[in-house]
């Protein structure tokens, strides 16, 4: 049975995780949202601490993905292991700064799709790497099984031609998992990832965007041409199986929304936090005890985000314990996704409506800012609603778009 409680011995993980976003984070959060594209130094000690911890199997608070090795059937009880302790400890982090935990080397989304299904041989070979992930390209966002980025297999390579955009630390990491197809007359099983590392010929990086938010983390558009690509770096197997799909490459995603969602949970509290301060130094009192629709309608209003904030928090740690206990997460993941998505948008919203935070003086202002993108990428809110739809009712993207 699931028990949605935080387990003690997480406790350590939690408390170093906040220590970390107090201490750090918050501190400098407000000089890297105005020196956007500016390096934050101060993150490589925290990077080193994290890789510690990932090494180590007690998860960070990055993305350090999930391995599903056998079948937990002949294994007893709960598992409470990396996965839910990565989005928890992503949750204290993200309460600090969620363009900051962005930008710390070595825990990008490649890197969750690197350790989730690379082989043996692969997690070694780029261990200590900082991978980013292209998914998205000129011609589509949401829809990634409308990749047309190419890989030709020549000899002991893959030569790659396309251009993606809207990469999180495009710019500043080591390498970038490709997501390409093979066979564009196979449709979406023909799609696979790659591992293109910084300084290969052909690989360009065309520019870094201006943002709305998370402006700590750069953003880039890449480019690949005639990029040759050693055939050991693509992720999985290079056969196409139409049966399965595009089951392969769409597993990460079951790893990293719920990491998107901790983001999202993470930025949630902190507007929930700094505004519950606010109401009370105003003579806001919230009770508890108290029906909301008896209370100040200041009152009543934050009662009702804080119960959206829980829903959304408690559909994450299902959707990590259930990758830490080896059971099909992919509904879950979805669910957690859209939950915290939309709900941090309209958390840090309405928070800078109750409170008049609209200055620069208050983080408030920032993270009504930030809070967007956690609804956008790693899949719209939208497309993860259609997923839901599809898995509920038994449709095939096919049957139901």
């Amino acid at each position: 049975m699931i028990n949605l409680e935080v387990p003690k011995k997480a406790g350590a993980l939690i408390n170093q995780a906040y220590q970390a976003a107090a201490e750090v984070f918050r501190p400098i959060s407000r000089k890297y949202d105005r020196a956007e594209h500016t390096y934050p130094a101060e993150l490589d000690m925290f990077a080193a601490l994290l890789d510690g911890l990932n090494s180590s199997g007690e998860g960070g608070a990055g993305a350090a993905g999930v391995r599903r090795s056998g079948s937990g059937k002949n294994e007893k009880g709960n598992r409470n292991g990396a996965n839910l302790n990565v989005v928890l400890g992503t949750i204290e982090m993200c309460w600090g700064d969620v363009g900051l935990l962005l930008s710390m080397p070595r825990q990008g989304l490649g890197n969750a799709a690197i350790g989730s299904v690379a082989t043996d041989e692969q997690l070694e070979r780029f261990s200590g790497m900082w991978a980013a992930m292209a998914i998205t390209e000129p011609a589509f966002g949401s829809d990634s099984a409308a990749v047309s980025t190419t890989a030709r297999l020549d000899g002991d390579h893959y030569v790659l031609n396309g251009e993606k955009i809207f990469v999180t630390s495009g710019e500043r990491a080591d390498a970038v998992v490709v997501w390409a197809t093979l066979d564009k007359s196979k449709g979406r099983a023909a799609i696979k990832s790659f591992v293109v590392e910084k300084g290969t010929p052909g690989f360009e990086v065309v520019r870094t965007e201006h943002k709305l938010g998370i402006r700590a983390s750069d953003t880039a558009v890449l480019r690949f041409e005639n990029c040759r690509v050693p055939k050991e770096n693509l992720l999985g197997t290079p056969e196409i199986d139409t049966k399965k799909g595009f089951a392969g490459v769409m597993q990460t995603f079951d790893n990293t929304r719920p990491l998107v969602a901790a983001m999202a949970i993470g930025v949630a509290r902190a507007a929930l936090d700094e505004t519950r301060t606010i109401l009370t130094s105003a003579g806001v009192t919230i009770d508890y005890d108290r029906p909301a629709n008896s209370q100040h309608a200041a009152a009543a209003e934050f009662l009702r985000l804080e119960a959206d904030y829980e829903s959304a928090y408690l559909l994450t740690l299902e959707s990590a314990w259930m990758a830490d206990n080896r059971q099909p997460n992919s509904l879950q993941a979805s669910m957690a996704k859209a939950k915290a998505g939309r709900s941090v948008v309209e958390i840090a919203l309405k928070c800078v409506e109750l409170t008049g935070a609209y200055s620069e003086e208050s983080l408030l202002e920032k993270w009504a800012r930030d809070a967007k993108i956690l609804d956008i990428f790693e899949g719209t809110q939208q497309i993860q609603q259609l997923i839901v739809a599809r898995r509920i009712l038994g449709k095939t993207s096919a049957e139901l778009k």
